[in-house]
């Protein structure tokens, strides 16, 4: 039998606070003066610069022929960080005894024989357009986004300076093999408030696929007021301007790559694409207060705009470890005091997500996926908490062909086992790549030339998905 992840807590178990305020910057400067040409040069990428970040989109071009039908164009992974509660959430066991199935009582779908937690009724409403995934074995993860991210059992956190293992996640896959839907705007964009706890990137498939920092790099892509786009489209004042740049201040090395993407960093600014992508105050109010001020919705609303401006893969998290609920000892609180209050907000950003995109026409050609590393153990703590449990955990997908209405699996009596239809992380990775038409059985090479499956061991797209 598998037995749950016994794991040391973060810091971030020890001091509460909600959501944090999504804030896109917009401190831009006069073109032409230092500080624009650095800011232009490492907007982006934690440790980049704009030219070198656009020299990996430009390799990032896929190198494969896509081998399956294209159901999705993209892909919203919206990232439960810290593991959600299935026994709280979405596999409420109301039969159970009191310590098991928790304070929360299951109600009616519109879907016959489908019942989700009380505290998610917008879901509940909508549930032909959602498949429920009840079975999902989290064995071999752990309290990060490593493996359920890169969809493989090898990709791990380790401790030792490799996380993951080298195996990249399936954004940085969608990088390089599919790129993005529109020429000039980045095929993987990450939202979330630590990258480093919430995201995982390229590993060793290159730095070339690493995801745009999409909160740092928000309101880092538009044109100052009162400059003239003539003056900035002749190449030779940019030339040297830049050279007179780099007279004056100790630029990294990325910042002194060769002209091509230097030019296309400012290609980038020019057309104003991203800048648009990015800017949500171009969203009519009412749309902006349907999804709501807080952290979750003002993402959602993002990673929705991102879509229509070509990007292929979004990530998204509310905030780190947020849905680590250990009881009322802890930053994020127990089942009453701190998943209660989150049910309501999460269930009304995915169902304004989810109702955007079908009402723009985008939902069939984009893939939502809502899950977590892990999920909770089957007894509540004596503070009101449920513990890191990775034998089994429970998800939704919708979109890009999906088949709502349906649940896939199912746990034994105390949820907190499988009982049939065991699927694991490469089972999803399968599914994923072959929407986004990547052959699932296909290959990456590793540094020194040696060819690594997309998807490890015996996996399968999952039938179910459609």
């Amino acid at each position: 039998m598998s037995q749950p992840l016994k794991s040391s807590h973060g810091q971030h178990h020890q001091s509460g606070s909600g959501f944090s305020a999504f804030a896109p910057g917009s401190d831009l400067v006069h073109v032409g003066s230092r500080r624009w040409f650095l800011q232009m040069g490492m907007a982006g990428l934690a440790g980049l610069s704009m030219p070198e970040l656009l020299k990996r989109q430009a390799l990032a071009a896929p190198q494969a022929q896509l081998t399956h039908p294209v159901q999705a164009k993209s892909v919203i992974m919206i990232w439960l960080s810290g593991g959600p509660s299935q026994l709280d959430m979405w596999d409420l066991k109301p039969q159970a005894p009191k310590e098991i199935r928790g304070p929360f009582n299951p109600i009616q779908t519109s879907v016959s024989g489908i019942e989700i937690c009380e505290h998610m009724p917008e879901q509940a409403a909508m549930m032909d357009k959602f498949a429920i995934i009840r079975s999902m074995d989290a064995s071999t993860s752990n309290h990060t986004p490593t493996t359920f991210q890169a969809c493989n059992p090898k990709s791990r956190r380790t401790n030792d300076n490799r996380d993951g293992g080298g195996y990249p996640s399936m954004g940085s896959v969608a990088a390089k093999f599919r790129g993005p839907n529109v020429p000039g705007m980045p095929g993987f964009v990450a939202l979330a408030d630590s990258m480093a706890a919430d995201i995982y990137g390229a590993g060793h498939l290159g730095h070339r696929y690493e995801p745009l920092d999409g909160v740092k790099s928000a309101g880092k892509f538009g044109m100052p007021a009162g400059v003239q786009t003539a003056r900035l489209t002749d190449r030779e004042e940019l030339r040297q301007q830049f050279d007179r740049l780099r007279k004056h201040t100790e630029l990294s090395p990325e910042l002194s790559l060769q002209d091509r993407y230097v030019q296309e960093a400012y290609d980038m600014v020019l057309s104003g694409n991203v800048a648009k992508a990015f800017d949500v105050n171009r969203e009519s109010a009412e749309v902006r207060e349907k999804y709501g001020k807080h952290s979750f919705g003002q993402k959602s609303l993002l990673a929705r705009r991102l879509v229509e401006a070509g990007v292929t893969f979004i990530t998204m998290s509310d905030a780190w470890g947020h849905w680590d609920h250990h009881g009322d000892e802890v930053k994020w609180g127990g089942i009453n005091k701190g998943l209660k209050p989150m049910l309501p907000v999460l269930d009304h950003g995915i169902a304004t997500l989810i109702n955007d995109l079908d009402e723009r026409g985008l939902l069939d050609t984009t893939l939502v996926l809502v899950l977590g590393e892990f999920g909770r153990g089957p007894v509540i703590t004596k503070t009101d908490g449920r513990g890191h449990w990775t034998p089994v955990m429970s998800m939704l997908a919708a979109g890009a062909g999906v088949p709502g209405g349906q649940v896939i699996g199912a746990t034994d009596r105390r949820g907190g086992e499988i009982a049939e239809r065991r699927l694991g992380p490469g089972d999803l990775g399968a599914t994923v790549f072959k929407k986004l038409g990547i052959d699932p059985y296909g290959h990456w090479i590793k540094p020194g030339g040696r060819p690594t499956p997309l998807v490890e061991g015996p996996s399968a797209p999952i039938a179910e998905l459609g």
